[in-house]
């Protein structure tokens, strides 16, 4: 029962349930997703990411509460959070070497799984506004919530469903997968990056690291496409 306790939080927690539930409702109240020649909206995607950040956050702190777990036992550990900050900068190189590594292999030996020429989210860029509400975006739902939602999912794996290794395995690849629509090479590199925070997590038993990490990262792709508009 455990175990199939585990599996449903898990599901509930991968983010596509919430955002589905989520996404329908900001369209029933008027947000449409897409705009007029089919490119994403930023008023959609911000209150989308923003909402479910909240939600999901909520979620996970409520299940690890009902097993009576500590969240912040659980996702921060006991470690201090200056000394964490201070690891993830530097991990952030690590993690732009391994991006950059792996797009140029790709480019280079399967130049095919480049799908999609123009990432669609460079399309939100519009303005400096535009620009500061998805570096928002960025720091709360790619930083913050992505980083706790892998710290809980790894959590789950590694008490009731195999183990951090199949977690790592299995998140990274779910992780890859949502990010398909910019590409296939795009969803290779973000799923191994997502094995890269992973892993820090389980070394350190704290999401804070990852959670800089992956927020920096963002945000200097957040740069780069404003440097490449300008």
């Amino acid at each position: 029962m455990e175990r199939f306790v585990a599996v449903l939080e898990v599901l509930i927690c991968s983010g596509f349930p919430t955002q589905i539930a989520i996404g329908a409702t900001l369209a029933a109240l008027g947000y449409k997703p897409f705009g007029a020649t089919g490119q994403l909206q930023i008023t959609f995607v911000v209150p989308l990411s923003l909402a479910d950040a909240v939600v999901l956050v909520g979620l996970i702190v409520l299940f690890l509460y009902s097993h009576g777990e500590s969240p912040r036992e659980v996702l921060f550990g006991t470690r201090r959070f200056a000394n964490e900050i201070a690891y993830g900068v530097p991990v952030t190189l690590i993690a732009l070497g391994v991006a950059i590594g792996v797009l140029l292999a790709i480019q280079r030996f399967v130049p095919w799984l480049h799908s999609v020429q123009q990432n669609p989210l460079a399309g939100l860029l519009r303005s400096p506004r535009d620009a500061w509400l998805f570096a928002l975006v960025v720091l709360v739902a790619g930083g913050v919530r992505e980083e706790i939602q892998r710290a809980f999912l790894l959590h789950r794996f590694e008490v009731w469903l195999g183990g951090g290794a199949v977690g790592v395995i299995v998140t990274s690849v779910a992780f890859g997968a949502g990010h398909y629509v910019q590409g296939y090479d795009v969803a290779i590199v973000t799923g191994l990056l997502g094995a890269f925070w992973g892993v820090i997590y389980l070394r350190r038993r704290s999401a804070v690291a990852p959670m800089v990490s992956h927020a920096a990262f963002d945000l200097l792709q957040i740069l780069q496409f404003v440097t490449m508009r300008a």
